[in-house]
């Protein structure tokens, strides 16, 4: 029997149709936060998932929750700012899954805060992972898609990808990148029957958002600039990963079968203002 046709998780509901049923997909920062939420939903809708994280024993413990509620999972440890890493994800992923249908680049960093003396290093990894990475694996991942008669890529940028943040220049910089490269992709590869989309998520209650709160490691300003960002939210509170894992499942599905080219906020109104 084949992965595709095990690659299904116990409901409440059994005769609920699952959204990903059978689908092959790879999440990239499956260990935490996002990734980790969209990895387990994946999952409940019958999807086969390989998570991807640079902390092995996070994305053990992601693949652990998924088995231990019936579903398929593997787990790969990858340091996607080395560019062979990025290949060798999505070359591995499709041999244990059996072929690719969907791909989730959401590997992302914050980056340098500063642009006066700005850190090179630091920006030099924070434009790897946040758009180099994902361009790397979409790469790979096309063939095994077109194979398969199709699929869908999902890049995570930002609302800082929408609208400038003067709290993060560089990594504002890299997902206004990240946005106009799924734009282009997705009419690239639309003859090919696979459709390319950008997830924008605005604050979110993740592991990494007091890295992006408190940029400067200061605990004095952590308080204030938490008050500031969510009183610039019209529904005044941080996203929860799971509201972001359920835009990326519709964006993924073939419930957005005639999406493709769309950068999407799921940011409590913070764009709109």
């Amino acid at each position: 029997m084949t992965t595709r046709e095990t690659s299904t998780m116990n409901h409440d509901n059994p005769t609920s149709a699952m959204r990903l049923k059978n689908k092959r997909a790879i999440v990239t920062a499956g260990g935490s936060g996002m990734g980790r939420a969209g990895c387990l939903l994946f999952a409940r809708e019958g999807a086969a998932v390989v998570v991807v994280d640079i902390d092995a024993a996070a994305a053990q413990r992601t693949v652990d929750e998924i088995k231990a509620a019936g579903g398929t999972a593997h787990a790969i440890t990858a340091d996607l700012l080395q560019a062979e890493e990025c290949h060798r994800i999505v070359h591995d992923g499709a041999r244990l899954l059996g072929g690719l249908d969907l791909l989730w680049n959401h590997a992302g960093m914050p980056g340098p805060a500063e642009v006066e003396g700005l850190d090179l290093v630091e920006y030099e990894k924070a434009m790897s992972l946040n758009v180099r990475s994902g361009l790397l694996s979409t790469g790979a991942a096309v063939k095994y898609m077109r194979e398969a008669g199709g699929g869908s890529i999902l890049f995570t940028a930002s609302v800082a990808g929408l609208v400038g943040s003067m709290m993060a220049p560089v990594y504002s910089g890299a997902k206004f990148g990240v946005v106009g490269m799924a734009m282009s992709l997705a009419q690239r590869f639309a003859a090919d029957n696979i459709r390319v989309n950008a997830l924008c998520p605005g604050l979110t209650d993740t592991p990494m958002l007091p890295k992006f709160v408190n940029r400067n490691n200061d605990p004095s300003v952590q308080e204030e600039n938490t008050r500031k960002l969510n009183a610039a939210i019209p529904m005044g509170r941080p996203g929860r990963p799971e509201e972001l894992a359920h835009a990326a499942l519709w964006l993924l599905s073939d419930d957005a079968s005639y999406v493709t080219g769309v950068a999407l906020p799921v940011d409590g109104g913070y764009v709109c203002r």
